[in-house]
This record gives structure tokens, C-alpha cells and sequence, in this order.
């Protein structure tokens, strides 16, 4: 089953679960928005990847105003939910379902944000990914992902995924529900955040960065 068929049949409950299975959420959402040091009033041009229900781009699109932003994902169903959450916002945003692996839309653009979708992605795509954000930025635009990231070694990749459990466990998600995370999760391709700064680096991002970290849960940016 391809990731857009998963998540495509986990779209309308998604966000009802978010808070409970990302213990950290308030600041790690929290610290995409602190990345963005921009002028409230500037008319951002915004590229939001795997942007699923619009939850990260409903938060900037608060934060900033004049933005427009155009979300991808693969997901039909989870774009019709960001749909519905932001459509009361009018025409500030584009919703284009496709695989932003294989291609992305035509730039420039100020800022392109991810949360929760390229760790999806194996190694070699990611770099490439990575190199195609660059391309589409404009020079001093923002590359920024809100995201999981593999332990650097085994024993603190199992101990962080130890730690997740025992939390979400604690803010009250059933074990229905956390069958079904795991279910979710078998799409996974993480790598370690070392290799992806590194990556980033490499793709020609200069001020590159993690900003914040909770167990697997990660905030990097970089500067074309």
C-alpha cells in the first residue's frame, strides 16, 4: 500500500489524534514558527510538503497574513480535510495532490516548511528532495522540517521509540489507536538527523540547524 493510501484512509480522525501521539506538540510546531523571521505584514510565498490537513499551514497562514501558500500531498482525502480547515480563509491557498518526491511546483518561493512527511522518504530521496527545495527557493528563502528523526545509534533509536510509547500511553491513546500508529509507521524511512543536516549542506544551504528536539521529534532549517 503506497503512503497516499495510508493516510488517505486515517483522514478524517488525523487531527483528533495529533496532540496525544506528539507529546512535544505545542513546541515543536512552535518551532517552525520561530524559524520564520520575517515581517509579519510581508506577502510570503509558502510551499508546505506532505501538508496533509493544513495544520502547519493553517498556523502560518495565522502568524502571516499576506502569505500564500500552496499545499502538496499525496493524500486526496487529507487535502480535501485541509479544505474544509481553511477555506474560510479564501483564495491565499493552492492544493495540488501529487508525489513531491518526483516533482515540485514552479518557485521561487520565500519559505518551504514540512511537518511529519519526509521521513517517509528512503536516503537517496531526501537528497534529492533536498536538492530540489534549493533549487526552488529564492536566494535567502527558508528550507525548514518540523519532523522524526532515527536515533543515532540503535539502543537510543529503541529508547526513544520507548519513551513515545510510554507518553502516549500516559496522554490517554488506545491501543486501538496506537495499533493503528504503528500501522501508519510502517511507511517509514527515517534516517538520522546528523545525515540529514549533513545532506542539507551538501544540497548548498548554508546556516543549517536544528532548532529543536524531543526524542525522534525534530525542528532543522537551512538558508538558501
Amino acid at each position: 500500500m503506497s503512503v497516499g493510501n495510508v493516510f488517505d484512509r486515517y483522514a478524517s480522525g488525523y487531527d483528533a489524534l495529533r496532540r496525544k501521539l506528539i507529546p512535544c506538540y505545542d513546541d515543536f510546531y512552535g518551532a517552525v514558527l520561530d524559524c520564520l523571521d520575517f515581517s509579519r505584514e510581508q506577502p510570503l510565498r509558502v510551499l508546505d510538503l506532505g501538508a496533509g490537513t493544513g495544520l502547519l499551514s493553517e498556523m502560518v497562514a495565522a502568524a502571516y497574513p499576506a502569505a500564500r501558500i500552496t499545499l502538496v500531498d499525496l493524500a486526496g482525502n487529507m487535502l480535501d480535510q485541509a479544505r474544509i480547515r481553511l477555506g474560510v480563509c479564501g483564495d491565499r491557498f493552492v492544493y495540488d495532490c501529487s508525489d513531491y518526491a518526483k516533482t515540485l511546483p514552479d518557485g521561487p518561493f520565500d519559505v518551504i516548511m514540512s511537518a511529519l512527511s519526509i521521513h517517509h522518504l528512503d536516503a537517496a530521496d531526501k537528497c534529492r528532495l533536498f536538492g530540489r527545495c534549493y533549487e526552488r527557493l529564492d536566494i535567502g528563502g527558508l528550507f525548514v522540517n518540523a519532523d522524526q528523526a532515527r536515533g543515532e545509534t540503535p539502543a537510543i533509536d529503541r529508547r526513544c521509540r520507548e519513551r513515545w510509547v510510554r507518553e502516549v500511553r500516559r496522554l490517554g491513546v488506545s491501543e486501538d489507536e496506537l495499533a493503528q500508529a504503528f500501522e501508519r509507521m510502517k511507511e517509514d524511512r527515517m534516517s538520522t538527523l546528523s545525515f540529514q543536516t549533513e545532506a542539507l549542506q551538501e544540497a548548498g544551504f548554508s546556516e543549517v540547524n536544528c532548532w529543536y528536539r524531543n526524542d525522534s521529534f525534530v525542528v532543522y532549517s537551512g538558508i538558501r
